[in-house]
């Protein structure tokens, strides 16, 4: 910012504090005393107090130019025409007119801003009535103070167009925030729920195909079921959190309640035991702790991949592996499944994996294994 504009920003700043009554009185003030001064100059004698008392309700209506800018210019024209009709046409009291009107066409609404023309005729045809010079004089003043009232009205019809942009521009921010927010909780459900059911559902069917040979077997596997379902059950109370009233964003964490990340892992393969898929899993953990954020986002983006190659890819072995290296951190997940059909489109699944490294400014790539398989790669870079 220039010295200038830093300049007039503090000038604008200062103006902007001024008490409103002091905004409306201040300029009336100075008015009157200014046309008192004329008039006791021009016109000393016994008419004097009649000046005076015109020049009050002149300063009046100036007064009341931005609480009822049609009535304040209709006052100081009506006084206008009688200190012009009765006292002689004052200096500076077509001045203080001409304020009147810029105020009306800048500050009164849209429906009674035409009333300015109209109340302004009368007023010039006031001033002009005892001289009996040429027809130029009133037309070329008439002129003016259209041009003085078209001024005030552009003004305002441009600063109703800013605050209407303003206005749209906040309402958008506002849908987007709203959209956002809803795409990113969509994103945690369908990445918690989904990976959680797909889990279910593989471990339940192992069940049912060895409860006959093996009822122990098909215990254990069940029992593995029920703690899948308690864990995906405390992270979907703590992924719905963030819609109570009470949750604040300055509320103390609770230590027991934390967000999964790249060390969690291990443990979301563990649940998969008894899916009939091995997962073998090798992470380089950083010298550094992850931010919070872009640690979760790399997990979810390793459990949206698992839960593909077991919907989809019915794969019977999947590699993860996760390493924090030269500014990035690499997240591998590939799978010796089916693999994708031909000109495959990508699901909700991998389009949620590609917004969320795209939160980070991260790129993910995703195609067929040479000889069967899938694989998905994503890097986020560190901040």
């Amino acid at each position: 910012m220039t010295p200038l504009a830093r300049t007039a920003h503090l000038v604008a700043a200062r103006v902007r504090a001024v008490p409103p009554p002091v905004v409306d009185l201040a300029p009336a003030v100075v008015a009157f005393a200014a046309m008192v001064a004329t008039r006791a100059a021009t016109d000393p004698g016994d008419r004097l107090a009649i000046g005076v008392a015109l020049s009050a309700i002149v300063a009046t209506g100036l007064a009341l130019r931005r609480r009822a800018p049609v009535i304040g210019y209709a006052v100081q024209t009506g006084a206008l025409a009688v200190e012009s009709l009765g006292l002689g046409p004052g200096e500076l009291t077509p001045l203080v007119n001409l304020m009147g009107l810029y105020a009306l066409g800048h500050g009164a609404a849209r429906q009674r801003v035409l009333w300015g023309p109209v109340i302004m005729l009368p007023g010039i045809l006031a001033y002009f009535g005892p001289d009996d010079g040429p027809a130029l004089a009133p037309a070329g003043v008439v002129f003016l103070w259209l041009l003085v009232w078209a001024a005030g009205y552009t003004a305002a019809r441009r600063r109703d167009a800013q605050a209407e942009a303003r206005a749209e521009e906040e309402r958008r921010m506002r849908q987007d925030a709203v959209a956002d927010e809803r795409t990113r909780i969509a994103r945690e459900l369908h990445d918690l729920v989904g990976h959680t059911l797909t889990v279910m559902l593989v471990r339940v069917g192992a069940a049912r195909v060895v409860l006959d040979r093996d009822p122990g077997q098909a215990r254990d596997i069940l029992h593995g079921v029920e703690e899948s379902g308690r864990a995906a059950l405390d992270e979907l109370d703590h992924v719905l959190g963030v819609l109570r009233p009470d949750a604040t964003p300055d509320a103390t964490p609770d230590p027991t309640d934390a967000q999964p990340g790249l060390a969690s892992v291990p443990r979301l393969v563990e649940r998969m035991a008894g899916t009939g898929t091995a997962v073998s899993v090798r992470i380089e953990p950083p010298a550094d702790a992850l931010p919070a954020g872009l640690d979760r986002a790399a997990y979810r983006i390793v459990q949206e991949a698992l839960t593909n190659a077991l919907r989809h890819g019915r794969a019977a072995s999947v590699s993860v592996s996760a390493r924090c290296d030269r500014g990035t951190v690499e997240l591998v997940v590939s799978d010796d499944g089916a693999g994708p059909p031909p000109g495959y489109r990508p699901g909700r699944g991998l389009l949620g994996i590609a917004e969320r490294a795209a939160l980070f400014a991260g790129t993910v790539e995703h195609a067929a294994r040479d000889g069967g398989g899938f694989r998905v790669r994503a890097v986020l870079p560190l901040p």
